[in-house]
């Protein structure tokens, strides 16, 4: 199916309880001028309440503020961004588009509906930095877009089969998670890592970013007849992993094991599902496109993102009483004293789908691998691709935990920095993409 045009589409930027936001250009709201300034919104009786500096007041069950000409922008104050990951902080972002303001239980969320092609342009302004290959940036470009189409179908196709989702499976033995987008109530997709980093023209360029997006226009990855629910990650250790092992218990073709590399690994037996093969995987450093701590090809990922050099293979030490008192707090399971910490299953990449945590007041088994990246860090652990040490065991119980592990990221799909050298190297854009989607087509949506 091809579309006439391109769709717009409404993002979920924050919720606050009091919004500060400026609006900068002329703007209008029910068809009449709403002169630029500073103004804060709150929630009261359900009903969005805007004051600007002077005290004078608009009231609404939502709101719609639209700009009048292409310079107009808006600035929300405070956004958070990295919720829950190590890099969380806060920043003042800009939008162009319409800026709608809806309650949103006792909170007022703001929303920026946007042409999808703009929308695109700050994502891969966001996500990766121009000095990477143009290439590069026209991949991202193109699965960023078959993402948020495959995003805003997935939740009709549930609605018409009548089928609802479920993101959890629980016993009194385990606990198994994953965190796949949800069908947003009030937007189509947030602004966030949980969807795609969306910074509106905060981060904006103007050079290759915003010429990827053009040269890629309405082009998306397709298997079959369907728009391809494309997925990346910033590094995948060297094998990418299956969808149905991080998120709902659903094959994807083209979202299925891929080894990173042009090479044929003869010293390693590639089943990584097997215990002693991902060990010696993970515990070594095997030749892959994303195996590089090359400072050149870092700068393509975004600030923030730069600050981590370790991602192909790392390692984080816990004593005894650190690795407690976090899966105490984390899970809220009081284990006692950890005995262990054992993989009762692995995927495709070696990331393990299953953690049996023995300890001395309760033993359980926890999964999918973001579940167990949440419990055994304060943020969210670099991936689920690791061993454990046990070290210094005194009266059978370690004193010492040691996790050495490979990627950084779910591993589905796109490998970020694996792409980066191969634009780097020379490879086309469809060539990445064919790399990374097996029997993905690339075809013109739009």
């Amino acid at each position: 199916m091809i579309m006439k045009t391109q769709p717009k589409i409404e993002v979920g930027i924050v919720a606050c309880e009091e919004l500060q936001f400026v609006l900068a250009g002329p703007f209008e709201y029910n068809n009449t001028p709403f002169y630029g300034g500073e103004f804060n919104a709150t929630v009261k009786n359900n009903q969005i309440v805007i004051k600007n500096k002077l005290g004078s007041e608009k009231k609404a069950g939502s709101m719609h503020i639209s700009p009048v000409g292409s310079n107009s922008f808006f600035e929300l104050k405070s956004v958070t961004i990295g919720v829950n990951f190590h890099w969380e902080q806060q920043e003042n972002q800009r939008f162009r588009g319409i800026l709608k303001l809806v309650p949103d239980g006792g909170k007022v969320r703001a929303i920026n509906l946007i042409d999808l092609e703009e929308y695109l342009k700050s994502v891969i302004s966001s996500e990766m930095s121009e000095t990477g290959s143009l290439n590069l940036l026209k991949a991202h470009a193109v699965i960023s877009r078959s993402w948020l189409l495959a995003q805003i179908e997935k939740p009709k196709l549930l609605r018409a089969n009548d089928d609802i989702y479920h993101n959890s499976s629980e016993t009194e033995e385990e606990i198994i998670r994953w965190y796949d987008r949800k069908d947003h109530h009030n937007f189509d997709v947030c602004a966030d890592d949980h969807c795609q980093r969306y910074h509106g023209i905060t981060k904006m360029q103007t050079g290759k970013a915003i010429q990827a997006v053009e040269e890629t226009f309405g082009e998306v990855l397709m298997f079959g007849e369907k728009i391809c629910d494309a997925r990346y990650s910033k590094c995948c250790g060297g094998v990418t992993e299956n969808f149905e092992n991080v998120w709902s218990p659903v094959q994807h073709e083209y979202l299925s094991k891929v080894v990173d590399s042009k090479e044929i690994h003869s010293n390693f037996n590639m089943d990584l599902k097997d215990e002693a093969n991902a060990e010696n995987w993970i515990r070594n450093s095997p030749t892959a496109f994303c195996n590089t701590a090359g400072k050149n090809i870092l700068e393509v990922l975004s600030g923030f993102d730069r600050a981590t050099t370790d991602f192909f293979r790392w390692k984080i030490e816990y004593s005894q009483s650190e690795i407690a008192e976090l899966l105490k707090t984390r899970s809220g399971i009081d284990f006692g004293e950890i005995i262990s910490l054992k993989p009762v299953e692995r995927g495709t990449s070696g990331r393990i789908i299953k953690l049996k945590i023995i300890g001395t007041k309760q033993t359980l088994v926890a999964g999918k691998e973001l579940e167990i990246r949440k419990w055994l860090s304060k943020s969210h652990l670099y991936s689920s691709a690791f061993v454990v040490d046990c070290l210094e065991i005194e009266n059978g119980i370690p004193q010492k935990f040691v996790l050495t592990g490979a990627g950084w990221g779910h591993g589905v799909g796109l490998c970020q920095i694996g792409a980066a050298i191969m634009g780097e190297e020379g490879y086309s854009y469809s060539e990445i993409l064919s790399h990374y989607f097996k029997g993905a087509e690339l075809k013109k949506y739009y």
